[in-house]
């Protein structure tokens, strides 16, 4: 590790967050000359404050033993290159737009790539007055179900989450002409870009 670098990252965060070596020190239990030698580069934390200073600062731990903070390209709000992430501990879905480090239960999330073999289902489109009634086949069992439905178009992604036992439907607002993506735990990400096809539409 290179103590200078990591000093000084720890020192710039710390003002960032508009904190004191006294307040980081009540934090981690240690005395203020311990931060201030951190930050002057004399020595780095044991290995037992990472997680803390981590948490303290809302970075990434691995991050701040590299001593740098990797920012990523701006988001040109390219929705053609949306990402979704799951979380395998606690289930939350994510999205990006854009590249992105994603982490989730202290997990760095890698984003769903569209399933080789997709699960083709048979998917039924009925228009209502304020918006579209969309259902598919599937059994949403307990080891086998769709996670998530997201309809992306334009500069809009509306993401509905679905449940196990849950009734295979969901409803977006009227606006024909997007993609839609379905999510299962067992066969993965699949993209529907041709729903709007009138085999679809219940007349």
């Amino acid at each position: 590790m290179d103590c200078t670098k990591i000093g000084k990252l720890i020192a710039d965060l710390r003002k960032e967050k508009g904190m004191t070596q006294k307040n980081i020190a009540d934090a981690l239990g240690v005395q203020n000359k311990t931060v201030s030698k951190w930050e002057c580069g004399l020595g780095c934390p044991d290995l037992a404050y990472w997680s803390d200073l981590s948490a303290i600062f809302g970075v990434d731990m691995a991050q701040m033993m590299e001593g740098e903070i990797t920012s990523n390209k701006p988001d040109n709000g390219n929705i053609d290159k949306i990402h979704f992430y799951v979380c395998p501990t606690c289930g939350n879905i994510l999205v990006s737009t854009g590249s992105a480090s994603v982490f989730c239960c202290g997990r760095k999330l890698e984003y769903l790539r569209l399933a080789e073999k997709a699960e083709q289902l048979d998917l039924s489109v009925e228009e209502s007055d304020i918006d579209y009634y969309i259902t598919f086949d599937h059994p949403m069992e307990k080891a086998h179900y769709i996670s998530f439905a997201a309809y992306v178009k334009s500069d809009r992604v509306l993401l509905n989450r679905l449940y196990p036992e849950q009734s295979p439907a969901f409803r977006i607002p009227i606006s024909a002409g997007g993609k839609l993506y379905l999510y299962c735990v067992n066969h993965g990400l699949t993209v529907y870009s041709n729903f709007w096809t009138k085999q679809n539409w219940k007349m």
